[in-house]
C-alpha cells in the first residue's frame, strides 16, 4: 500500500473509532445528536451532551493516547533489542508502575497520588535496569534484556505480595488496574504532550533507526554512535511506556502487534512506520475499550483482557503468515 493511501486510511480509522466510542454506550446517542454536540449546536438533551463530553470523550482521548504511546514504544523496543517479539513491558517498566500504584491504593490515596506513584515506580524501574545493565562493563542488548527480565520478575513478586496483603474491599480495583482499566482515567492533559514530543523525537532519529535495524556493526561503520543511540531509544521507549502505564494500567499486545501489522503492509522506513503506529495503536485501543464497556453492559471488562484475547490469535496469525518480519532475516 502506498504511504499516502495508508495514512489516509489510518486517519479515517482514527476518526471513525473516536466517533464510534462517543456514540456507543448505555445511553443511546444518535449520529445526528453526536454531530450536533461536536459542532456545538443545540443537541436538545443536556444529559446526552454531558455523557458525551464529560464521560465518553475523556475516556476515548485517554484510550487513543495510551494505545499510541504503547505502539510507539513497541516500535522503538523492537529496534533496540533487534527482536520482533519485544514489547513495551519487556524491561520491567510496567511492574515498577504497578507496584507504585498498588502502594498508593493500599494507602488510600487519591487519583493524583496514584498516578504520581505509578510514574515514580516506572521511573525507579528504568533507573534500576539502566544502571544494572551498564554495570562496570559494556552495555549490550542481551545484558539489557536479561536485566529487564530479572527486574520484572522482582516486581512481579512484589505485586503478588501486595495483593496477598491487601484488604478484600480494595482487591477488585487493584486487579482492574493491573489488567488495564480506562474507566476512571482523566483527560490525558499531561500525557498527550509526552506522546507528541516522543513522536517528534522518534521521527527525528528515524534514519538512524533504519540503519540500526540492519545491525550495530553496520550502523557503526556508517558513522552512527550506537551507544548513545541505544541509550536514547531506551530512555524514550521507557518514558513512553511509563506514561501509558500510569494513564491506564497494564495493557498488553498493542505495542507488540501494531508494528508487525504495519510491516506486513510494507512499511519499513521508521520515519513512516512510527507515525503510522501511533494512529493505528490509538485507534485499536479506542475500539477495544468501547467493546470492553459495551459487550456486557452495564458491566464493564478491563480493556487489557480484551486486547489479550484478541491479540494472542492475531499475533499467532501474523507470525504464521509472515516470513519477513523484522529481525528474522538476521
Amino acid at each position: 500500500m502506498r504511504p499516502t493511501a495508508l495514512f489516509s486510511t489510518l486517519l479515517l480509522l482514527t476518526v471513525v473509532s473516536l466517533l464510534f466510542s462517543l456514540a456507543s454506550g448505555s445511553v443511546a446517542v444518535s449520529w445526528q445528536e453526536l454531530l450536533a454536540i461536536l459542532t456545538n449546536a443545540d443537541s436538545g438533551n443536556d444529559l446526552v451532551k454531558q455523557v458525551v463530553l464529560e464521560l465518553r470523550w475523556p475516556r476515548a482521548a485517554a484510550g487513543f493516547t495510551t494505545g499510541a504511546l504503547l505502539a510507539l514504544a513497541g516500535g522503538l523496543m523492537q529496534v533496540l533489542l533487534r527482536n520482533p517479539l519485544a514489547d513495551p513491558y519487556v524491561l520491567g517498566v510496567s511492574g515498577g508502575a504497578a507496584t507504585g500504584a498498588l502502594l498508593a491504593m493500599l494507602a488510600g490515596l487519591g487519583s493524583l497520588w496514584l498516578h504520581s506513584a505509578a510514574f515514580s515506580g516506572a521511573l525507579l524501574s528504568m533507573l534500576l535496569v539502566f544502571g544494572l545493565s551498564h554495570g562496570s562493563g559494556s552495555w549490550t542488548t542481551s545484558r539489557l534484556l536479561l536485566t529487564g527480565i530479572v527486574i520484572a520478575a522482582g516486581w512481579g513478586a512484589a505485586i503478588g505480595l501486595l495483593l496477598a496483603l491487601s484488604p478484600e474491599r480494595g482487591l477488585r480495583g487493584m486487579l482492574f488496574w493491573l489488567m488495564g482499566d480506562l474507566s476512571n482515567t482523566p483527560f490525558p492533559t499531561s500525557s498527550f504532550p509526552v506522546l507528541l514530543v516522543g513522536l517528534i523525537a522518534a521521527v527525528a532519529i528515524g534514519r538512524s533507526l533504519n540503519i540500526l535495524a540492519h545491525g550495530e556493526r553496520t550502523a557503526g561503520a556508517l558513522g552512527i554512535n550506537v551507544r548513545i543511540l541505544r541509550r536514547f531509544i531506551y530512555l524514550l521507549a521507557s518514558l513512553l511506556t511509563a506514561t501509558a502505564v500510569t494513564l491506564a494500567g497494564s495493557i498488553g499486545f498493542v505495542g507488540l502487534i501494531v508494528p508487525h501489522m504495519l510491516r506486513l503492509l510494507g512499511l519499513r522506513d521508521h520515519r513512516l512506520l512510527l507515525p503510522a503506529a501511533v494512529l493505528l495503536g490509538g485507534s485499536l485501543l479506542v475500539v477495544a475499550d468501547t467493546l470492553a464497556r459495551t459487550l456486557l453492559s452495564p458491566r464493564q471488562l478491563p480493556v487489557g483482557i480484551l486486547t489479550a484475547l484478541v491479540g494472542v490469535p492475531v499475533f499467532l496469525l501474523l507470525l504464521h503468515h509472515s516470513r519477513n518480519l523484522h529481525g528474522e532475516e538476521r
